[in-house]
């Protein structure tokens, strides 16, 4: 008899896949399809794009869209200023505190103001972005379009999984994803991201 894995093992699965968003390539990242594909390498980028959209989902309301809009505007931001060689320090100790961050607002229940929730969204975006922009080598435009279309299928997703919650009531669930993904993100946090 096949039984569901529990949220626990979820975790540890996702804890026991390499961290393949940031290697140190050695050849050229390039085109619509790698930008697609990027962001689902790595568990940091993953985690906190369906954080998003869960977060988005459990706020209701315009928050629906808008959160996710403004991660999507935040992560071009952060491409943006890494291709134009703006250095922002410890990028990739954002990344993972950002992936904690939204798993404890999700374990909490957090509910701040709309613009205060965008404007946490937006900056870690910018992170995310910047550590994609980063490593890009090639054809902008075309990375850009593909790795902003990955975020929107993620928070997508995100938005999916938390409608499904809240139509159950699963308050408690919720909670624990957001405490499942805080734990991961201190894991990253704690492994230098």
């Amino acid at each position: 008899m096949l039984r569901r894995p529990s949220l626990f093992s979820l975790a540890l699965a996702f804890v026991a896949l390499p961290a393949l968003a940031h290697p140190e390539h050695g050849g050229a990242i390039s085109g619509m399809g790698a930008g697609l594909i990027h962001p689902l390498l790595g568990v940091d980028h993953v985690l906190a794009m369906l954080a998003v959209g869960l977060w988005a989902r459990v706020l209701g309301g315009k928050a629906v869209w808008m959160l996710p809009g403004a991660f999507v505007l935040g992560v071009a931001m952060g491409f943006a200023l890494a291709l134009a060689g703006v250095h922002l320090p410890a990028v990739e100790v954002g990344v993972a505190a950002s992936v904690v961050l939204l798993g404890v607002l999700l374990g909490a229940a957090g509910r701040p103001p709309l613009a205060a929730a965008m404007a946490l969204a937006g900056l870690f975006a910018v992170l995310h972005g910047h550590a994609h922009g980063s490593e890009f080598t090639g054809a902008a435009p075309a990375f850009a379009m593909g790795l902003l279309a990955s975020t929107a299928v993620l928070h997508a997703a995100g938005i999916g999984l938390g409608g499904l919650l809240m139509s159950r009531r699963q308050v408690a669930l919720t909670r624990g994803v957001g405490a499942a993904v805080a734990g991961i993100g201190l894991v990253l946090l704690g492994a230098g991201a």
